[in-house]
């Protein structure tokens, strides 16, 4: 059995390193939580809004970071991001809230 010489070796780690830099998409919500960090240009946050695109529906949060990006005075458009989608699941589970406290009271008829 032949040994590798140093160089071979060097070489095989580099492609090692450079496979692991290589991004992995396996899901659509991935792919588009990746494509709103480069719209907004938060790569530092990318897992963050992969998270927010599977929790929330990819299509609808990719919409809204594309309405961000394209708006030229907001100079950190990834906090504005955010804070739009906190505004608007604040607002979600709300009126998720008047319903469920609408049908106890429905239900309720004054006994314990």
């Amino acid at each position: 059995m032949e040994e590798k010489s140093y160089a071979e070796e060097k070489d095989y780690l580099e492609i090692i390193k450079e496979r692991g830099r290589q991004s992995r998409v396996y899901k659509k919500y991935q792919f588009i939580g990746l494509e709103i960090a480069r719209l907004l240009n938060d790569e530092n946050h990318k897992s963050l809004y992969i998270k927010l695109a599977k929790e929330y529906g990819s299509e609808k949060m990719f919409v809204l970071a594309k309405d961000v990006s394209e708006r030229k005075k907001v100079k950190n458009k990834g906090a504005y991001f955010m804070k739009v989608i906190q505004k608007t699941i604040f607002i979600k589970s709300e009126k998720e809230n008047d319903k469920s406290n609408f049908k106890k009271l429905k239900n309720f008829n004054g006994r314990k």
